[in-house]
């Protein structure tokens, strides 16, 4: 992970650019008086997003069985198609 300024970053914006891609490496863009912001490729970026889904979808999970578990469920019986 790299920290740097807001004004060098304009600078050598290309080789940040670079080394988020092909390094896989996070930048932060360090602003004066204002808040800081990440730079960072589009394969992070999916993975990170990815992560975020998955977890919400486990927490999903989690919080069915312990409905069924507190006896929230309905028992149904299967219906044939046709």
């Amino acid at each position: 992970m790299l920290a740097v300024s807001y004004s060098t970053i304009r600078t050598k914006l290309k080789d940040y650019c670079d080394a988020a891609v092909n390094n896989d490496e996070t930048i932060i863009v360090t602003r004066k008086n204002e808040e800081n912001v990440v730079l960072l490729s589009l394969d992070s970026y999916n993975r990170l997003m990815k992560s975020l889904r998955n977890a919400e979808y486990v927490a999903k999970l989690d919080r069915a069985f312990k409905q069924l578990e507190t006896g929230g469920g309905k028992e149904h019986e299967l219906i044939e198609a046709d």
